[in-house]
């Protein structure tokens, strides 16, 4: 079997889910498209990527062709959000998909597998309440890296207008702590150096896996923000795995992402937690999506213009230093010349390190497209777009260069993509780092070592961009150490 992911992370921890239970099945991994008998491609929700795929599928179709005509036969797989839903236009778009399988449908693979060898196409899309996949530890498909994601959670309650992940990944459901402390632990043991806690809406976490915990208060949200549906009362909560986690392996780095801003309350102990944790990165994801109030309401966010800002505010004053990214979405139902430039001043105000912005593409199944007209012509959207991506970099260009002259804990990846001779790898904040691959101090002795992937070096920054930090390598390091320092 060979796997070929596209898309978001989810799909990249989705991919690993799949190849646990199809090796659990007696099946091999190929190195090479050439060398397979069965094609699984994991799919994205955004629009410019799913016509990527289309493209993929085509090239796939003409090796299938040339396969049969070998009596070689190649059956094709889509798994993932598209598969859920676009499985009819899938199966029946010239025919060439054999397997289509939704996002909580894995463990089925080895039967869909068995209906596809025996000529018939074999679907399973069904959505469940229930399935976490958390007594599977996934096998990473990039072994040997430094990082690496470990699934909390699954679907959204959240129901933004824009969104289709409530649609093609279900409801909320958390897993038991339990598990996911087991398969930290076992990368811990692999020498992964790096975990990124993940799920659609990870601060609204809950293990309900016990008894006990089911008595556990309501969640409290954010000062200004509202959900769509009532607080859930019960469950263990984001705040104790996060102090669980990090408690595993003080020299593994730990991420998360994505929260939701309504789930950061005052009294919130995650904050506190990354600010007192040495492992936990001094870095949040709070996507915004829009400066605009009026559009806020209008995708349903839960949220205003001015809580939001609070709530940076608080976030700024909680963790200093703190790098900050976020999502924002140029040309939504509705949105005036006004409310974009409200975005922009969002932008410029608050300064985010990383951002992710993207022109709105409709979906069906949400709500937008059932209550919404999308009304922005295209080219509007590139323009917005466009103007949103430059005050971004611009803005990001100046809190990077604020960095400039300090010394920040690198941890390697591997090689530069533009120089062999040099390395990359990422602060704390999540910020790409760039410097020379050369030998360097050991700061536990006096010896000259060569910096490996997975080392924690100590880089001082002296120079900067909207994307790259760049630096010149002091010593190899450890979290414990540079956090004493």
């Amino acid at each position: 079997v060979y796997l070929e992911t596209y898309g978001c992370q989810m799909n990249v921890n989705d991919a690993a889910i799949a190849w646990a239970i199809l090796q659990s099945s007696g099946y091999a991994r190929a190195r090479a498209l050439s060398e397979v008998e069965i094609t699984s491609v994991f799919l994205p929700r955004r629009e410019k990527a799913e016509q990527a795929i289309w493209n993929r599928l085509q090239h796939l179709k003409a090796l299938k062709a040339r396969r049969l005509q070998a009596r070689l036969p190649l059956h094709i797989g889509i798994l993932g959000c598209m598969a859920e839903r676009l499985k009819e236009k899938i199966l029946h778009r010239e025919k060439l998909v054999d397997i289509v399988a939704g996002p909580d449908a894995y463990r089925d693979l080895p039967r869909l597998l068995a209906v596809a060898e025996s000529g018939q196409q074999a679907a399973n899309v069904l959505l469940s309440l229930e399935e976490t996949y958390a007594d599977i530890l996934p096998v990473q498909t990039s072994a040997g890296g430094a990082t690496a994601f470990v699934s909390i959670m699954r679907g959204c309650d959240n129901m933004c207008s824009y969104c289709i992940v409530p649609f093609t990944r279900g409801r909320e459901r958390s897993r038991p702590i339990a598990s996911i402390l087991q398969e930290v632990k076992m990368l811990s043991d692999q020498g992964v150096k790096e975990v990124t806690l993940l799920g659609q809406n990870v601060n609204s976490f809950r293990d309900m896996s016990e008894v006990q915990f089911q008595s556990a208060a309501p969640a409290v949200l954010s000062r200004g923000f509202s959900t769509v549906y009532k607080p859930k009362p019960g469950g263990l909560r984001f705040a104790h795995l996060l102090d669980q986690v990090s408690r595993t392996d003080p020299e593994m780095r730990i991420r998360f992402t994505s929260p939701h801003p309504k789930d950061f309350p005052d009294e919130a102990s995650v904050l506190q937690l990354i600010q007192e944790r040495h492992n936990i990165c001094k870095q949040l994801h709070l996507p915004a999506q829009s400066g605009s109030t009026r559009v806020l309401e209008a995708m349903r966010r839960g949220y205003t213009r001015e809580a939001y800002l609070e709530l940076v505010q608080h976030v700024r004053d909680s963790i200093p230093g703190v790098s900050l990214s976020s999502d924002f979405i140029a040309g939504f139902c509705g949105e005036t010349e006004e409310d974009h430039q409200q975005t922009v001043s969002l932008l410029r105000e608050v300064r985010y390190n990383v951002g992710f912005l993207f022109a709105y593409s409709m979906r069906e199944k949400t709500r937008a497209y059932h209550r919404l007209r999308d009304d922005v012509p295209a080219d509007v959207k590139r323009r917005r777009l466009e103007e949103l991506i430059a005050v971004f970099r611009e803005e990001a260009a100046r809190a990077n260069g604020a960095v400039v002259g300090s010394s920040q804990v690198v941890l390697v990846e591997g090689p530069s993509k533009r120089s062999p001779s040099e390395l990359c790898g990422r602060n704390d904040g999540n910020i790409k780092v760039i410097f020379p691959d050369a030998e360097v101090e050991d700061a536990a002795g006096e010896a000259l070592v060569r910096v490996q992937p997975g080392d924690y070096v100590l880089v001082k920054v002296t120079s900067a961009s909207s994307q790259t930090l760049k630096g010149v390598p002091l010593c190899r390091t450890s979290l414990s150490r540079s956090a004493g320092c």
